[in-house]
């Protein structure tokens, strides 16, 4: 199967699925593709919430693609690789719908971040994590501030500072990011219904304010994600790293 992203309405639900073959991670094609598609859903006057999941039945979401981390030669490419994950947790950030974030499996680095930045987190036990970006010699600076807002400094500390370290998906839930786990992914989906339709019955335009309430203090990321891609950037040219991705494909 060939790596997409796709959106579909079902009714007034708007699924955005990505997939990859390599452990659902995600070059900029893919990252862009679920931007612009949660960008194009809330424009959407039929959709009122949004669902993003990812296809197969394994991992969530691997994270970079190491594949077009090891591609890159300079800041500026650098630079524009990891602004693709800025623009997905931008998007959630900016639409004024109520996104719920499917996590049935492993999550790891920017997987992690992109679970962080949905309104609303439901996992399966699967949904294991790390922040895997220490371990190749950079870090999660990009995704760092949508983790940090769910889980606190301590916890998103942790994370960054033990790479190699899985945390269970109950773990998750106990400090903030996931806000469910359900034993199967058909408890989880079967959750989710209850929960699209619930939230399909209630004021849109409350639900709207109240995405507001729940985004305050965060009008300086779009900068602040920036600045973050450049550091990102500039660390991923280093030899550490360039080896280190060289290891992995040995």
């Amino acid at each position: 199967m060939k790596q997409y992203v796709q959106s579909i309405n079902v009714g007034a639900l708007s699924v955005v699925e990505f997939y990859t073959e390599k452990s659902n991670s995600l070059p900029s094609e893919i990252l862009d593709g679920i931007a612009a598609s949660i960008n194009e859903a809330d424009k959407d006057p039929s959709t009122r919430i949004i669902l993003l999941r990812s296809g197969g039945e394994k991992a969530f979401c691997a994270g970079a693609s190491f594949e077009e981390l090891s591609s890159i030669h300079n800041e500026e490419e650098g630079l524009k690789f990891f602004s693709g994950f800025a623009k997905v947790i931008l998007a959630i950030r900016s639409i004024r719908k109520i996104v719920i974030g499917r996590i049935h499996g492993k999550a790891v680095g920017g997987g992690v971040g992109i679970a962080a930045a949905c309104d609303i987190a439901l996992a399966s036990q699967y949904a294991t994590l790390r922040l895997s970006e220490l371990a190749v010699g950079i870090g999660p600076f990009v995704i760092g501030p949508a983790v940090e807002r769910k889980m606190g400094l301590s916890a998103f500390s942790l994370l960054a500072l033990t790479p190699e370290e899985w945390r269970t998906a109950y773990w998750a839930k106990e400090k903030g990011l996931y806000h469910e786990v359900f034993e199967t992914h058909k408890k989880l989906d079967e959750y989710i219904d209850l929960l699209k339709n619930s939230l399909l019955s209630y004021n849109d335009q409350a639900l709207i304010d109240l995405k507001k309430v729940f985004w305050q203090n965060t009008e300086h990321w779009p900068d602040l994600l920036i600045e973050r891609a450049k550091i990102s950037g500039r660390l991923v040219l280093s030899d550490f790293t360039k080896n280190k991705l060289q290891s992995f494909k040995a």
